[in-house]
Parts: C-alpha cells; structure tokens; sequence
C-alpha cells in the first residue's frame, strides 16, 4: 500500500463526523475577515497560531472566545460558519455531521437571540444539503467554564424553541479541568426528559477516568467524547465495552501530544489501546482548522500513527453508523451500502490482499 492509495482510499470512503466544533472548522480567510471587520482585535500572531499544530504560540482558548466576544456579530455570521464547514466536510465524503455549537457565548457575548442564531444554522444545514449532499445535525453543548445555571438556561431555550429533526441532543465542551460533570446534572436531566440525545466530553486533558463513570451512570449519556483515561481502569472499560459505549475520539488530540515524548507519543496514546480492551471508537476531527486536520487525515493517523489495518477501519466506521443519532432504516440502509462501498473501494485501491490484514 502506497502513502498515496491509501490517501486515495481513504478519502473516498464514506463518512460520519460525530465529534466536530463549529468555532474549530472556521477557515483562514474568514477568520482574517472577520477580525478585518471588527477593527483587528487580534493581532495577527494569534491568528496564525490558532491555525499551527503542536505547541501553540498564542492561547487557543483566548482565540475561540474572541469569535463569540468580538468577531461574530450576525445570523449570517454563523449561517457562513456553518456553510463553509459542510462544504469542506462533503469535500472529504463526510455524509453525515453531527458538530457542535455554544449557545451561551452566541447569546451573552455575541448578543444574537438564540431563536436567530439556530434558524440561521439550520438555514446552512439544509442549503448544505441541498448544495453538497451532506446531512448536517446540531448539537448544542453546554459551556462547562460557565454555570450550571447557565447550562440549565441553555436546554431551555432549544426546547423553548424546537428543531427536531436538526437539532438533535446536547453535549458539553470546553475545558473539563475543575469542572466535573456531575456539576450539569439538572441540564441533562431535563434534556434527557424532553428526548434530546446526550453526549459528553469526558475523561479529556488527561481527567480522571471516573468523569466518565459519571457521565454515563449520573448524566446517562448516549456517547462519550474522547474518554481516554478509561484505559487507566481496565475493568470499567471492560463495563463499558460489555454496555457498547462509544468513543469518539480525536488522533489528533493536543493534550497527549503535549504531555507524550515525542518519540513515544504514538506508541503511548491510549487511543491505540482501546479497541483491544474491547471499547468502540470512532476517529473524529474535533476542531479541523485548530488541529490542522482533515477527516481524511484524522482516519490516516488510524493507520499511520496507532497501527490499524483496513478491517479495523471498517469496524469503525460502522461504530460511527451505530452511534450516529440517525433511525434505524438510515442506520440499517447506511450499514449495507456503506460496507459494500468500503470493499468496493478497497479493491480498487488498494487491491494487494495482504493490505487489508488487522495492524493491531
């Protein structure tokens, strides 16, 4: 298999993206524009190294707070944010995204009533549709920095004002260090009540394995986001693979590449060790512009950094179908024409038999 065969394959395969940041896909140029418009409040540093991988120059958090402070002032705004990232996810034959957006920061920092700012997402989702083929789903995630008021506030304006068909669950992002999930229990609660799906970003920047116990016993959570240091307890992550939770993980996760030699950062990932203790993953891009990554890419380092092979790539993506927040005829229609269309291209890519054997 040839760096270029494989590229080639993987691209074309079929795709869901369940784990992706709205403020994460913002492309160069609009960012620059953006700040353009509102008169420069970021230097241009600070631009540039939110879109340099490794070790930032300039404070990634400070950057994609300064999109709901200072530079996304309109529906229309995010309608473009929203646009622009399908496009480049149809690019890569993403078929299906499930992304996340902040509500709290749209509405008490950017100053747009939530009831605008969703129409003006949902508007994008079904342009996209219409324009790349790629169904589109929001996830409204609660800022974890802010209050569990807040979080509270926040389920109550999606169900205030309802899009079942394209604003699908919550979730909760940003940064899990002090902010323990149990904090949020009234939101998901409530979500939970009123039938909205249920994620979590857990066991991230390197917190405790027991955030993820929390989110699936106490918050009940459909999925876990990342969830790496559930490695670090071998028998919960042997519950967890008997319960069929999945992972949606992030290769390109920046706090192991922080904190791993980089000699050892590959081996050591607990990513590659998941799938051997029986846990289903699915590799997303998270935040593509911020980890300068493409879905083609982030299933590359599948292959390239954690050694997967070809039927484990398979499995993966129809661990992705089977945690997707799809009905079940989708579910089961993707599940046969995907698969066909996995060996398909397989054959015609990479048709040298020994290519397709497990690297792990």
């Amino acid at each position: 298999m040839t760096p270029a065969s494989l590229d080639a394959f993987l691209h074309a395969i079929p795709k869901v993206e369940l784990h992706c940041h709205l403020f994460g896909t913002v492309r160069h140029a609009t960012f620059s524009e953006l700040n353009r418009r509102a008169g420069s409040p970021l230097a241009q540093d600070e631009i540039e190294g939110f879109y340099t991988r490794g070790e930032k120059p300039v404070g990634v958090l400070r950057v994609l707070r300064a999109l709901d402070a200072q530079l996304v002032r309109s529906p229309d705004d995010l309608h473009r944010l929203t646009y622009e990232y399908l496009q480049d996810a149809a690019s890569h034959n993403v078929r299906y995204a499930e992304f996340f957006w902040n509500p709290t920061g749209t509405v008490h920092a950017s100053g747009i009533p939530y009831r605008a700012a969703q129409e003006a997402i949902v508007r994008a989702i079904h342009d996209a549709q219409r324009d790349w083929r790629i169904t589109g789903r929001l996830i409204a995630a609660i800022d974890r920095e802010a209050s569990p008021e807040a979080a509270v506030e926040m389920v109550d304006w999606v169900l205030a004002n309802r899009r079942e068909e394209e604003v699908i669950g919550i979730g909760i992002d940003y940064r899990e260090v002090d902010r323990p999930p149990e904090l949020f229990i009234e939101a998901y609660q409530r979500a939970r009540r009123a039938g909205l799906k249920t994620t979590a970003h857990a066991g991230e920047f390197g917190m405790p394995w027991t955030n993820v116990r929390t989110a699936l016993d106490l918050l009940q959570v459909d999925r876990i986001d990342h969830g790496y240091t559930v490695v670090d307890q071998p028998d919960f992550a042997r519950e967890c693979a008997d319960r069929g939770v999945l992972f949606t993980v992030v290769p390109t996760n920046s706090y192991y590449l922080r904190t791993l030699a980089p000699e050892r950062w590959a081996m050591d990932h607990p990513i590659r060790r998941m799938p051997g203790l029986g846990l289903r993953i699915h590799p997303n891009t998270d935040d593509p512009t911020l980890h300068k990554v493409t879905p083609t890419q982030a299933w590359a380092m599948m292959v390239r950094d954690f050694g997967f092979g070809l039927s484990d790539l398979r499995g993966f993506m129809r661990n992705g179908l089977d945690g997707a927040w799809i009905d079940d005829d989708r579910r089961r229609a993707w599940h046969a024409q995907w698969g066909a269309e996995f060996d398909q291209l397989r054959e015609r890519h990479l048709p040298d038999p020994s290519s397709s054997s497990s690297g792990t």
